[in-house]
């Protein structure tokens, strides 16, 4: 995670795979969806680390997103219950990712929780949008002093700079995003990235929740230094946040879409590129003989013309060769050079 921290647009933008929930509760799930995000070319894979009943009340309402793709009549907290890991499996998570060579994230969303993943070292706490709000629990976090990469949905800029003042200790990264899940598109507002990263002057990215890929991609080539994307390996497994995620086939090609924007951004010096020499020479143009003319004759404007290809002297240089005593014979449509006249 060492270019996580970085500005630098050299270094490549950081993507999360993010598995949430979508485990289902199951252990055995959520190593697949570790092998399956290594094999898609994702940077991290992102869990909620949380004990249901520190995080909502037995009264809690889900949010109509969970209504649709969930039980209607169960509770949020009994929702919760089903989809809830032990601290132990979290562990044996963090201990597969370390092996597999992928960065491991969580989300927690309670104090006991964030004090599990500080003691098993978490490279950086994910918070959610919903505690970005949460002034004493980012105080707790502020505590461990771990990086903190920062959703924003649901705020204002006056909101995300009251955020940032609970932290003294931990270096704040901020994500962009729409709680909606999936999010429509006129909601996106995805310029709000850029303001975000010019009013707080932090590493900034995006944490997407549309449908399908176009929009991280597109945050890509606007400046984003993280993707979070939401990952499932099945669409139509039941569970919240299934049906806003994206399957490893897809997820693939969102990588390759951000790598391919990355490589096509450059480093912003205009000039001609390497790949553009040939074509330079064939497409423009050179000033050539209109008709045939003698040595020590002196060139006139109805002796020159533009024409191609772009090899000899530049169309600019037409007035500068205007009166110019050739120093040899030249022929229709010869290519003058410098070297041709005095």
């Amino acid at each position: 995670m060492k270019n996580l921290l970085s500005n630098n647009e050299n270094h490549p933008i950081y993507i999360i795979a993010e598995v949430g929930v979508n485990h289902n509760g199951s252990l055995e799930l959520a190593f697949e969806c570790i092998d399956q995000a290594i094999l898609c070319g994702a940077d991290a894979v992102k869990f909620q680390t949380f004990k249901s009943e520190k995080l909502v009340t037995k009264y809690a309402q889900k949010a109509n997103y969970q209504t649709e793709n969930t039980n209607s009549a169960e509770s949020q907290l009994d929702m919760l219950k089903q989809l809830e890991l032990s601290f132990e499996d979290f562990v044996l998570l963090k201990r597969y990712c370390e092996d597999k060579g992928i960065d491991f994230l969580s989300t927690p969303f309670d104090e006991e929780s964030a004090e599990f993943l500080n003691s098993i070292h978490i490279d950086a706490f994910k918070v959610g949008s919903g505690d970005m709000n949460n002034i004493p629990f980012l105080q707790k976090l502020d505590s461990y002093g771990r990086p903190i990469i920062l959703s924003t949905g649901m705020s204002n800029l006056d909101e995300i700079g009251e955020s940032l003042q609970a932290f003294k200790k931990s270096e704040v990264l901020l994500l962009h995003c729409t709680s909606d899940y999936p999010a429509p598109l006129e909601d996106v507002n995805l310029l709000a990235m850029k303001t975000i990263s010019t009013a707080f002057n932090k590493v900034t990215g995006y944490s997407d929740h549309t449908a399908g890929i176009e929009i991280a991609v597109a945050a890509s080539a606007l400046g984003a230094r993280i993707i979070e994307k939401h990952f499932t390996l099945d669409r139509n497994l039941p569970g919240p946040d299934h049906k806003a995620s994206l399957e490893p086939a897809d997820f693939s090609k969102m990588v390759l879409a951000i790598r391919n924007v990355e490589q096509a951004l450059g480093d912003g010096v205009k000039r001609c590129m390497p790949s553009e020499e040939s074509t330079r020479a064939v497409a423009r143009k050179s000033i050539v003989m209109a008709t045939p003319k003698k040595t020590g004759q002196q060139l006139t404007r109805k002796d020159l013309v533009i024409k191609r290809p772009g090899t000899g002297i530049e169309p600019k240089y037409f007035d500068d060769l205007v009166g110019k005593q050739l120093l040899k014979d030249v022929h229709e449509d010869y290519l003058l050079s410098w070297d041709d006249v005095q």
